[in-house]
């Protein structure tokens, strides 16, 4: 087995140097390389790096595949492939054996939403008596009404908003802007906060166009915001793990349910490929498929009528 020790030592210098990664990425190929060469010593195959063939290696895929669930085995199978590529590129071998063999299908996670009377609920536990109060309103209803990702909440401008024409300025993932509608009412909660509750803060300079401010008068943090809409989970018993970004996924799946079209859903969230967006048919369908197992009278299956 020392052909293995080598050629492992000599990936991770080329993983280090050649490719910028960390020593944790290295540390978790050199790990599951390590899953492949006890697998190796326990079944007495003592072939090298460079002979070993794509039948053996199917079998440990096979071996671990009992072991492990998709999402690690897809992993392990990754760092095998980048090894034989590591080494066909030095010449080492002819081809990748790994080429051959596929990676396990990961189902993709539908996103939790909520429900509009929910959101309501949500809005209406927020304490308007104080600042912060009149500044999470509009800020909910931002990310509701709008489809924004945090980020693209707390880096929010003035000057980004265009309310004449009905739209805000969005800067989203890799500095890209996109012009997103949005509606009248939640114009008013924006402006209400801005020209009554905003001008009175001492704003820090750096700060003077940032829309939504903490109570220093500087920009909000994320995690600020997290917290904010935990808490309101809390205090109205929402047994739900939610998050800024599930505004996000109910505005979208809102959207789409009530007849929207998915390349302009698409358009308003920023996403770069539609293939994104068509997380929300399959979410949309679900949606349907608990309205219909609630509400329709077949529901259930009768008793005596199997057969």
């Amino acid at each position: 087995m020392k052909d293995w020790k080598l050629h492992i030592v000599n990936f991770g210098k080329y993983l280090r140097i050649e490719r910028g990664l960390s020593a944790q990425t290295i540390s978790s190929y050199n790990y599951d390389l390590e899953k492949l060469v006890k697998y190796l010593q326990l079944h007495s195959i003592e072939d090298s790096p460079i002979l070993i063939s794509s039948i053996v290696l199917k079998e440990f895929v096979y071996t671990i595949s009992s072991e492990v669930n998709p999402r690690t085995q897809s992993r392990i199978l990754s760092g095998l492939k980048s090894f034989f590529s590591y080494l066909l590129f030095e010449d080492l071998r002819a081809d990748n054996p790994m080429d051959l063999i596929d990676a396990p299908k990961l189902q993709t996670p539908l996103p939790d939403t909520l429900a509009v009377e929910e959101i309501d609920r949500l809005i209406a536990a927020i304490d308007l008596t104080s600042k912060e109060g009149e500044r999470n309103r509009a800020m909910l209803e931002v990310l509701y009404s709008c489809g924004l990702r945090v980020t693209e909440l707390v880096t929010l401008r003035i000057s980004d908003l265009f309310f004449d024409e009905g739209f805000i300025r969005v800067s989203g993932k890799g500095s890209k802007q996109r012009f997103v509608p949005i509606a009248k009412s939640t114009q008013q909660f924006i402006n209400h906060y801005k020209d009554e509750v905003r001008v009175q803060h001492e704003i820090v300079k750096g700060f003077e166009d940032i829309l939504f401010l903490n109570r220093r008068g500087r920009q909000l943090t994320r995690a600020m915001i997290f917290t904010i809409i935990k808490r309101l989970a809390v205090e109205i018993g929402l047994n739900k793990n939610i998050s800024p970004h599930t505004f996000r996924h109910s505005f979208a799946t809102h959207l789409l349910s009530n007849g929207a079209d998915l390349r302009a859903i698409q358009l308003m969230l920023g996403h770069e490929s539609i293939t994104t967006t068509e997380i929300y048919v399959h979410l949309d369908k679900r949606f349907l498929t608990e309205v219909l197992q609630k509400y329709h009278p077949r529901k259930e299956i009768k008793k005596g009528t199997d057969s």
